[in-house]
């Protein structure tokens, strides 16, 4: 992916690869907290519903415990690969977005790494759904769609602020 990303930067007029965001949700919201981990040219990152920490996925998700390990493996593959092990690394502003009854990928994972950031002096933001699941951004209550992308467009205008 940071491959498609630098020759997007090298070869199309326009892009200012000095002002990229990141963000993703889920599946994608790892993704976002393992990229952070180790590649730092961010001005911000949004980590929505993110899949966290394997380790703790299993047995506290609606997906199922073998998840977890038919994904990743054994548990040193596991914690090789968890984004929560990792958050000493995270440098960039990341914003946290998450629902209160996610039960795909639980809210005390996106507490647990939103904290451990916060305690290692990243700047970082939450901002929890009451009454909202894994599907807010698809199928939650009109307001507080609005709200996220309010939010959304909020953390992106502070992080790179268009002139």
């Amino acid at each position: 992916m940071l491959a498609f990303l630098d020759h997007a930067v090298a070869s199309v007029p326009g892009l200012d690869g000095d002002r990229v965001g990141i963000m993703g949700g889920s599946y994608g919201g790892y993704l976002t907290a393992w990229i952070i981990a180790h590649d730092h040219r961010w001005a911000g990152a949004i980590v929505e519903r993110g899949y966290l920490d394997p380790a703790s996925f299993v047995g506290s998700s609606d997906i199922g415990w073998r998840f977890p390990q038919q994904y990743h493996g054994t548990k040193q593959a596991m914690d090789a690969q968890s984004p929560m092990l990792l958050t000493d690394r995270v440098t960039t502003p990341t914003f946290v977005v998450h629902s209160e009854q996610d039960l795909r990928c639980p809210l005390s994972q996106a507490l647990r790494y939103y904290t451990q950031l916060k305690q290692g002096g990243v700047d970082a933001e939450l901002l929890v759904f009451p009454g909202e699941n894994h599907e807010l951004s698809r199928s939650g209550t009109p307001w507080h769609r609005r709200q996220r992308f309010e939010a959304i467009l909020d953390w992106w205008a502070r992080h790179l602020p268009v002139s």
